[in-house]
């Protein structure tokens, strides 16, 4: 999905950092990655979780991305931190029409690891949300993570994807609801997993209407029209992270009892639900019978 070079990035409510100090390399392999990755997408402060690792560390410094690189669609083309920044313009401007009283939400690119108000976040984690500090923060190596280790699509709306889902978890946290992922039943048809497919549904009605928003400032619209290509890359990336997929590759079999998002099935659907709507009333996963 290709950006219009006319469109200009708005990185006011975007910040960058390198990571400094002392990095945490998580024991466990996958599981403990995926421990972590749970804990930040529903809001829950890592910090006991990291603490059950195996762990150890080594020091380094790198330093953030240069935003001021990131000027147009050209730049959001062209480099894959521009483009998060972008999706995150084109992400507002879409629920800024939707949904009444929408505040933008910060974002934070870093590498290395994070200090968030959720806790302490490292490399392994990739892009999550931090309700208490209303930022989605962003390990733009976690796409090659897609890609090399989950059998994602590298496609640019795999990317976007990724972060309009966790623009989703925003707009959740905006509604009040986001706090319904920990209560009441988990597992397969839990509210964990029933606030993951919302965050889906939430991610393809930004697809739905990505290329015709536009940028007041402009009047270009932020993104050129999706191809079937561009959808395929999307629920690529939507059935790599499924919980079937990734406890198959990671144990050999599957435990629905221990799901948090959803299967790759689940996910393809929801994401499409929105996509093909474009109304977010028909997101209400909580409201349904079944949500396969």
């Amino acid at each position: 999905m290709t950006f219009n070079e006319g469109m200009q990035i708005d990185t006011s409510t975007a910040s960058s950092s390198g990571g400094g100090g002392r990095m945490i390399a998580l024991g466990g392999g996958l599981g403990g990655l995926l421990l972590v990755v749970v804990a930040l997408l529903l809001g829950v402060d890592p910090g006991p979780v990291v603490n059950q690792q195996q762990t150890n560390t080594r020091d380094y410094s790198s330093p953030g991305f240069d935003l001021s690189q990131c000027k147009t669609g050209a730049d959001a083309n062209k480099y894959v931190q521009c483009r998060v920044v972008a999706t995150g313009n084109s992400v507002d401007a879409v629920w800024h029409q939707l949904m009444q009283g929408y505040t933008r939400p910060h974002v934070r690119l870093f590498s290395g690891q994070v200090d968030t108000a959720c806790g302490l976040a490292t490399s392994a984690v990739g892009p999550f949300y931090c309700p208490v500090d209303q930022t989605a923060y962003f390990d733009t190596d976690f796409f090659k993570v897609l890609v090399d280790r989950f059998g994602s699509s590298g496609g640019p709306l795999a990317q976007e994807y990724v972060v309009a889902h966790e623009y989703g978890h925003h707009v959740q946290n905006l509604q009040g609801i986001l706090g319904r992922a920990q209560q009441g039943a988990q597992g397969a048809g839990g509210n964990g997993v029933r606030t993951e497919l919302q965050a889906d549904c939430y991610a393809g009605i930004w697809a739905h209407y990505a290329s015709t928003v536009k940028q007041e400032s402009t009047g270009v619209p932020y993104l050129q029209p999706l191809s079937d290509k561009d959808i395929q890359d999307a629920l690529s990336a939507a059935a790599s992270v499924g919980d079937d997929r990734i406890q198959k590759a990671s144990t050999g079999h599957t435990n629905p009892e221990s799901w948090t998002h959803g299967s790759s099935a689940e996910r393809q659907q929801w994401f499409t639900v929105g996509y093909q709507t474009g109304d977010p009333n028909k997101c209400d996963t909580f409201a349904a019978p079944n949500l396969g």
